[in-house]
């Protein structure tokens, strides 16, 4: 039976900015009806925050364990053996966030494809799912996945922003799309691309502290705006919030198959 609560699948909620009220923030997100968050790690800084978090309830907020591609520098090597040391020691929700970026630095893309397949095959090895990031560059990143994409691996292309085709593509690999605050700006493109977006295959996030919806744009993003992104969701796909609700909610369960429950 599905949860009657919303998933937030990407939040960074361990970061800096939500030191000053980070109870209160959690407060918030039980009284907007957020009963589960998925926290992606970036890299070896994050741990500790993220997995502190994790301790204050380990089945409502979920650590994920892999390098960020903005953190795929000379030397990554050293963060992937971290990476690959605290997936042989406990169960993550999945392997990320990880994947490509061709917005800030284009200078180590050869390291951040070397880095995308060395995860990919973690993924497979422990029957995790992964969550992708791919900034500037979906196109690229469903070539580099495509040759993985078996039907034995699964996961969210995080904060997606691509066209109809792009979106075609990724759920032909059994891959989830992740939908958040851009789906709420007057110049984003989804208002195009939603409608006719496979509803058995969105899911919601935020990717908290960023990408805050409107009418907070511009502002820290918290998981308690979820369903401002849902509303927006809901009607451009022509359908009840609470239909929405049920749908990303068991979706998001699907994907975190491995999940503690």
């Amino acid at each position: 039976m599905t949860p009657q609560y919303w998933i937030d699948t990407h939040a960074h909620i361990y970061s800096e900015e939500f030191k000053p009220d980070l109870a209160d923030m959690l407060v918030r997100c039980d009284e907007a009806n957020v009963g589960k968050i998925y926290m992606p790690n970036i890299d070896h800084t994050s741990f500790d925050s993220m997995m502190e978090i994790e301790a204050k309830a380990p089945t409502k907020y979920c650590s994920m364990m892999g390098l960020h591609p903005c953190s795929v520098k000379k030397g990554f090597e050293k963060e992937l053996y971290l990476v690959e040391n605290w997936l042989n020691k406990r169960k993550f929700a999945a392997v990320g966030e990880m994947g490509t970026d061709l917005h800030w630095d284009k200078s180590f893309w050869n390291e951040q494809q070397e880095a995308f397949k060395i995860q990919v095959q973690w993924a497979k090895k422990f029957h995790l799912p992964l969550v992708i990031h791919c900034r500037e560059s979906i196109d690229e990143t469903i070539e580099l996945l495509k040759p993985f994409a078996d039907g034995t691996l699964t996961g969210i292309f995080h904060c997606f922003s691509g066209d109809a085709d792009q979106a075609k593509k990724i759920v032909e690999m059994n891959f989830y799309l992740g939908l958040g605050g851009v789906a709420t700006f007057k110049n984003g493109g989804l208002d195009k691309v939603i409608p006719d977006l496979d509803l058995d295959r969105i899911v919601l996030e935020t990717d908290s502290p960023f990408l805050a919806p409107v009418p907070h744009r511009g502002k820290r993003n918290e998981p308690s705006h979820i369903p401002l992104i849902a509303q927006k969701v809901s009607e451009f796909k022509k359908m009840p919030l609470a239909e929405l609700q049920k749908a990303t909610t068991a979706n998001a369960m699907k994907v975190f198959f491995n999940e503690r429950h």
